[in-house]
């Protein structure tokens, strides 16, 4: 298997990586799917931080305007608390195959998890521990995306992977356009003029004004994890130039 091109590495986890296609809820078979890749890149010496959705339990946006029994802030903060659920489960799942994993939480909680501490992480990096991030910020109005280009600026990542369950960034929906055209790079002005909404665009701002390579790709093709961190030329990367060259 190829070496790592990016020795420390943020991967981003949407919350429908933990549950079957067009489902929702907690699949042990794709979490153990997800922490066995995981655990590959691992073991080849590469070190992960991984930032977790948790829209397979719930999305802040079904509480919609006619639903006042809900406040925005609230379900914001329920989002996050699901991201929780979904690091314990991912957590055990590492540990299971013997994988040492540590999940830390920017919301305090001690009786499940450890209180994120950039300086912490780093130490557990260092370590070869998986360190599992949840709860975004731990304040509300802030996706799931801005936390991991935040969390990887943060911890010195060296780049930015972002799982996602198409092969990478389209100029418009691929499920729903067969038309659509694919990008295999592209600069960070381009996804923000072109509105491409592959990740928010103050995710997308945070890792131009720092210049932190993105990388795009499929997570449901096995292997293409340690593909991503090896630099092979998979997905869309996302970066100043707009080339994949001298990346």
């Amino acid at each position: 298997m190829a070496t790592p091109k990016y020795q420390r590495v943020l991967l981003k986890l949407s919350g429908e990586c933990f549950a079957p296609a067009g489902q929702r809820g907690l699949s042990m078979p794709e979490i153990v799917v997800a922490a066995q890749e995981i655990m590959q890149l691992q073991q080849l010496g590469c070190e992960i931080a991984v930032v977790i959705g948790g829209g397979n339990i719930l999305r802040g946006a079904q509480f919609s305007d006619k639903n006042k029994s809900i406040q925005e802030t609230t379900a914001h903060y329920m989002g996050m608390l699901a991201t929780v659920i979904n690091g314990l489960a991912l957590q055990d799942a590492l540990e299971t195959s013997g994988c040492p994993a540590r999940l830390m939480t920017a919301i305090k909680m001690d009786g499940v998890a450890e209180n994120y501490i950039g300086r912490r992480a780093k130490r557990h990096l260092e370590k070869k521990r998986v360190v599992i991030i949840a709860a975004g910020t731990g304040g509300p109005f802030v996706t799931t995306d801005t936390a991991a280009a935040i969390r990887s600026l943060e911890l010195g990542a060296d780049a930015l992977l972002k799982a996602t369950k198409v092969d990478g960034v389209y100029s418009d929906d691929p499920e729903k356009n067969p038309h659509a055209v694919f990008y295999s790079c592209l600069n960070y002005n381009t996804v923000l003029e072109k509105n491409l909404r592959v990740m928010d665009s103050t995710a997308i701002a945070h890792c131009r004004e720092r210049r932190m390579p993105i990388l795009v790709f499929n997570y449901k093709t096995s292997g293409n994890i340690c593909r991503a961190a090896a630099g092979e030329t998979i997905g869309t990367l996302i970066n100043e130039t707009g080339e994949r060259k001298g990346d």
